[in-house]
C-alpha cells in the first residue's frame, strides 16, 4: 500500500520517511509534504492508500486538509489518515475523530508506535475492502452494473463504426454530457495467468474474478469522470473524461495513478494480479478508436516488463508517413502484432491471410495478386514506423521489387515466414533502443540535480507516466533499483566532493541533503566511514 508523509519540520519528516522500515511492511512512501496545500495537491496525484499527517502546519493546518480530503473523495476512496500532533487538546482530537481519522498520536511518539499506528489503519484498510467485497450491493451489481445500451454504444463506438455525429447524438440520448471538443482516453484492464500451482480458482471462477475487477473500478472511479465498460479482449474497458480546461499531461497523469490503484486494490481483494494498457495520450472523440488500440498494444507489452503492472503507450520513432487504417480482422491482428514484436501471433495472422489468399488460388494472376496483397500489408507496416524497408528485409528485398522471382506457393511461404521473422527482431531493436534513451534521460536528470531530492515518484511526474512503470523500465534496462542508483550516484559525488578538499557541509548540500547529520548517516553507511575520514 502506498503512504504520503504530511510533516513541516524537515529533520522530523526525512527521519519518518527514511528511518522507519515501510518497505518491509509492504508500505511505499510515495510522497513528501511540507504542508496542507502541498499534501492535497500531492494526494490528487498519488491517491495514497495511508496518509501521516501533522496537525499544526504553515498555509493549511492538519484539520482543514483532513477535512479537505473527505470532501474531495466523497467517502468513495478508500484511505486511512493517522493524526501526529504535539497538542495534547481534546477538541482537536474530537474534530480528527469526526473526520475518521484512525488513529491521533502525540509527539514525541516513538518510531515503533507510528509504524504500527499504520499498520493498524493498513489492516483496516484492508477489513473496508474484504467487506465491501461481500457486502449484498456486489450481487445487485451482478444484474446491472454498468447499463447496457451504454456499453454497447462504446462497444461499438471504440470499434469505430460511428462519426463524429452520429457518437454526439447517440451520448446525448444515453445521457453522457458528451461535446464536440470533449478530450478522451482509455485503459483496458486484464487478469494476469493464474499459476499452474494455484488451485484456489478453477476455469468457471472466472467470470466471477472478472466481474468483480469491474464492480472495483466502478466503486473506485466513480468520482474520477470515468466510464467503466465490459470488454470482450480483456476483463475491463475504461474510457476517461477531462474536465473543462484540464492539462491534457495532468489528465494522462491522474489515469496512470487512478489505474495503478486500482489494480493495487484488485491485488488486495483476489490475491491474484491484473495488468493494464494505457493509451499514449488524450485524443478527441472521433480518435477514441486509436487510442482503444494504443491501449490493447501497452497492455501486450506485459510479456516484456512481466505482470502486476500499468503500461502506457510509447511510440516508436517514426517517419511522417500518414497513419494507414487497418479495418480488416486479421490485417489488424498482424500489425499489432508486428508492432509488439509477437512473432507467434503475427504468424498466426500471416497463416490466416495464407489461406484466404494462396489455398485455393486457381491461377497465377490470383497467386500474384496475393504476393502482391501480403507485400503491400509488409510495406504499409514499416512505412508507418519511418524504417529503411531495404534495412529491414535485407537480401529479400529483391522479392519486393519483383514478384516473378516467387516461383512457387512454398518459396512464397517462406519468404513471409523471413518477413515477419526480420520485422519483429527489428521491432524489438527499436523498442530496446527508446527503453535506453528515456532510461538515458532520466540518468540525465539525476546527474543535473543530484543537489536535489530526486525521487522515482518526482521523475515520473516530470515524464507523465506512472511510477511502477519507470520502475520496472529503470531497473530492466540498468540492472538495478531507481533508488539504489540515485543513492550510488551521490555517494561517488560525495567522495569527490570531500577528496577535493570540501567540507563535509558542502558535500551534503551538492548532493542534496540539507540535514548534515542524516548526511553523515546515510554516508557511513554506504562507504563504511565517516565523511571526515576522506582527506585529499
Amino acid at each position: 500500500m502506498n503512504l504520503i508523509i504530511v510533516e513541516d519540520e524537515p529533520r522530523l519528516r526525512n527521519s519518518l520517511a527514511y528511518n522507519i522500515p515501510w518497505e518491509d511492511h509492504g508500505i511505499e512512501v510515495v510522497g513528501l509534504a511540507a504542508n496542507g496545500v502541498e499534501a492535497l495537491q500531492l494526494a490528487e496525484r498519488k491517491m495514497p492508500d495511508l496518509m501521516l499527517i501533522d496537525v499544526q502546519m504553515p498555509e493549511m493546518d492538519g484539520l482543514t486538509l483532513i477535512a479537505r480530503l473527505k470532501e474531495k473523495q466523497g467517502g468513495k476512496r478508500f484511505m486511512k489518515m493517522i493524526i501526529l500532533s504535539g497538542h495534547d487538546n481534546f477538541d482537536f482530537a474530537q474534530q480528527a475523530m469526526e473526520h475518521g481519522v484512525s488513529r491521533y498520536l502525540l509527539k514525541p511518539a516513538g518510531e515503533e508506535v507510528i509504524l504500527k499506528a499504520v499498520l493498524d489503519a493498513r489492516d483496516g484498510l484492508r477489513e473496508d475492502l474484504e467487506q465491501w467485497k461481500v457486502k449484498a450491493e456486489l450481487e445487485r451489481k451482478w444484474r446491472d452494473h454498468v447499463p447496457s445500451l451504454q456499453n454497447y454504444f462504446i462497444l461499438n463506438w471504440v470499434s469505430g463504426k460511428y462519426g463524429e455525429r452520429e457518437i454526439l447524438n447517440r451520448s446525448s440520448e444515453l445521457y453522457m454530457g458528451l461535446e464536440k471538443d470533449t478530450q478522451l482516453a482509455t485503459a483496458v484492464i486484464d487478469l494476469d495467468p493464474v499459476p499452474e500451482h494455484d488451485v484456489r480458482f478453477g476455469p468457471h471462477d472466472r467470470e466471477l474474478l472478472r466481474f468483480t475487477i469491474r464492480c472495483l473500478a466502478g466503486e473506485l472511479l466513480s468520482q474520477s469522470s470515468c466510464w467503466v465498460c465490459t470488454d470482450p479482449g480483456s476483463d475491463v474497458l475504461l474510457v476517461f473524461w477531462a474536465e473543462p480546461e484540464q492539462n491534457p499531461k495532468e489528465f494522462m497523469l491522474h489515469i496512470n495513478a487512478s489505474v495503478v490503484k486500482l489494480l493495487s486494490h484488485a491485488k488486495e481483494i483476489l490475491k491474484l494480479t491484473a495488468s493494464a494498457g494505457i493509451c499514449g495520450r488524450a485524443g478527441r472523440i472521433e480518435e477514441l478508436p486509436q487510442l482503444y488500440s494504443e491501449a490493447c498494444r501497452a497492455l501486450q507489452e506485459r510479456v516484456v516488463y512481466g505482470p502486476d503492472i500499468a503500461i502506457p503507450y510509447r511510440e516508436v520513432e517514426r517517419g511522417d508517413s500518414p497513419e494507414i487504417s487497418v479495418q480488416q480482422h486479421l490485417e489488424k491482428m498482424l500489425e499489432i502484432a508486428l508492432e509488439t514484436a509477437d512473432e507467434a501471433k503475427a504468424t498466426e495472422a500471416v497463416e490466416g491471410l495464407w489461406q484466404e489468399l494462396f489455398a485455393s488460388t486457381g491461377t497465377s494472376q490470383q497467386f500474384q495478386e496475393g504476393v502482391l496483397y501480403m507485400n503491400s500489408l509488409f510495406i504499409r507496416i514499416m512505412v508507418k514506423q519511418g524504417w529503411s524497408i531495404r534495412e529491414v528485409i535485407g537480401e529479400d528485398w529483391a522479392f519486393l521489387q519483383n514478384i516473378h522471382l516467387l516461383n512457387t506457393k512454398s518459396q512464397t511461404r517462406s519468404w513471409l515466414a523471413r518477413a515477419v521473422r526480420r520485422i519483429t527482431d527489428y521491432m524489438k531493436g527499436q523498442r530496446k533502443s527508446n527503453s535506453h534513451q528515456i532510461v538515458q534521460k532520466i540518468a540525465s536528470i539525476i546527474e543535473q540535480e543530484i543537489n536535489q531530492d530526486i525521487t522515482l515518484h518526482t521523475v515520473a511526474d516530470r515524464l507523465y507516466v506512472n511510477s511502477s512503470y519507470l520502475s520496472r523500465l529503470f531497473k530492466q534496462e540498468m540492472g538495478m533499483a531507481f533508488s539504489a542508483y540515485v543513492l550510488e550516484q551521490k555517494m561517488e559525488r560525495a567522495k569527490r566532493i570531500l577528496q577535493d578538499g570540501q567540507k563535509v557541509y558542502d558535500a551534503a548540500r551538492q548532493t542534496g541533503y540539507r540535514d548534515v547529520s542524516y548526511f553523515t548517516k546515510v554516508f557511513r553507511k554506504y562507504w563504511g566511514v565517516n565523511p571526515g575520514e576522506f582527506k585529499p
